[in-house]
């Protein structure tokens, strides 16, 4: 049977403090129903405001849920309001049980599909495996296409700079024309790069320029370049590597510590967006970094979540790279586990600078590197809030968190240093998880 989460487990995986707040008064007995635990999941029935009561479901291994309320959150407040009350009070939900037809449902969808999706993966393997040759025809048709898509946006790159960067939205039909250029020539990553030059800062739009103009003529070469980057500058440009592949290849065992998630819409339609979670990690004992992406369907939930500060013991497959960072989950060697009861090490400003100019100088791409400051403590001066060691300062990106949330963090910190994970890079930090004086990971909200 599935160990009892604690109450600092469940609300690790809150999308932000109202939700917290929120799943609190849905975490007694008094609004549930037909509550139940078994078969590794949790449901139960929550009184609302309507006459038809919210059905929620948590599937406790990975975990994921499923609520029929209209909420965008994942895990709404129902499903931490339950979590909450299994944790807290045992004795109102029944152990042992059988699942409803209603959770049954969901539950059983879950294991077609990750049954389907290996399924399509071992077909994909073995129409690679019985036609090899017809496979390499098609990957080279593609490999033909990007490279006449990069020889292309380098000449319209080259043509804008001749006309001058006072009006770049001139382009006839806009850099939105060029990103469906690219698209057609299969290089997802060069049309996403492409369609964010109509909303650069005419300040920044030089060193945008500069960049995609050196990432198409990477591409360009790429047969020339160390495979390490060459496989970076193929990442970039928008070719992907099948998840079956990389567990087939070299992995890492380790016991991976989970500094922090964050859960966002991706860009798109305001009611059909897919969501995007993305988790860090760090292995105990090889202390690599790494980040696990998962999307979820519009009114799903992506499917992996694990909870900040927990341990995790698994394998995983890093995607090839000069840099490599993001990986996916391998096997597992049992559920996460009480992380240390310090709060991570980490780097002074100076250090988390100079790491990031190391990466920068390796991925001239890279926006930003997963960044753990220790002995930080946050400031509002005139021109933003700033982190500082009491040596030197680095800004919050902006946009990166509301104004709300870093008033939390200087609460959190009272004007004492705290330790701090999250993104580095030109534009600033932008922090994720505050460890305070009590060294318990607290999620800063987006």
């Amino acid at each position: 049977m599935e160990e009892r989460w604690s109450t600092e487990h469940v609300l690790s995986l809150a999308p932000d403090q109202a939700s917290c707040k929120a799943a609190g008064k849905l975490s007694a007995p008094a609004p549930w129903s037909q509550v139940g635990w078994g078969q590794g999941a949790l449901w139960g029935q929550c009184k609302g405001s309507g006459s038809t009561p919210y059905r929620t479901v948590v599937e406790l291994t990975t975990p994921a849920y499923k609520c029929s309320c209209p909420s965008r959150k994942f895990p709404c407040k129902h499903a931490l309001g339950l979590l909450l009350l299994w944790s807290g009070s045992p004795e109102a939900v029944t152990g042992n049980a059988e699942p409803p037809e209603w959770a049954a449902e969901w539950l059983n969808g879950r294991q077609q599909r990750s049954e389907q999706a290996v399924e399509r993966r071992a077909a994909r393997a073995e129409a690679v495996a019985a036609d090899p040759a017809a496979a390499q025809r098609r990957a080279d048709r593609r490999a033909d296409r990007v490279a006449a898509g990069a020889q292309e946006l380098r000449l319209r790159i080259a043509d804008r700079i001749r006309h001058g960067l006072a009006d770049h939205t001139s382009v006839a039909g806009g850099w939105g024309e060029v990103a469906a250029r690219m698209v057609d020539a299969q290089a997802p990553g060069l049309a996403s790069r492409a369609r964010e030059l109509d909303n650069t800062p005419q300040q920044g739009l030089l060193a945008e320029y500069a960049l995609l103009h050196l990432l198409a003529g990477a591409y360009g070469r790429v047969g020339q370049l160390p495979e390490p980057l060459a496989a970076t500058v193929r990442t970039r440009v928008g070719f992907t590597t099948d998840t079956a592949e990389l567990l087939a290849g070299p992995t890492v065992r380790d016991r991976w510590l989970v500094l922090g998630t964050r859960t966002v819409p991706l860009e798109g339609g305001s009611d059909e967006r897919l969501t995007t979670r993305r988790i860090w990690l760090r292995g105990a004992k090889t202390g690599r970094p790494a980040l696990l992406l998962s999307f979820g369907r519009p009114g799903q939930a992506p499917d992996l979540a694990l909870p900040t500060g927990r341990l995790l013991e698994a394998d995983l497959a890093f995607h090839p790279g000069v840099r490599p960072l993001r990986a996916v989950l391998g096997t597992r060697y049992g559920a996460p586990e009480a992380g240390p009861s310090e709060a991570p090490g980490g780097l002074s400003v100076t250090e988390a600078v100079t790491e990031y100019g190391a990466a920068v100088a390796d991925d001239p791409w890279l926006d930003s590197w997963p960044t753990t400051l220790s002995g930080a403590v946050p400031v509002l001066g005139p021109e933003g809030w700033q982190l500082t060691d009491g040596r030197h300062s680095i800004p919050v990106r902006r946009g990166s968190t509301p104004d709300s949330a870093l008033w939390r963090l200087a609460a959190v910190s009272a004007g004492h240093p705290v330790t701090l994970f999250g993104e580095y890079g030109h534009a600033g930090f932008a922090p994720v998880t505050a460890w305070g004086r009590d060294n318990r990971p607290t999620g800063v909200a987006q």
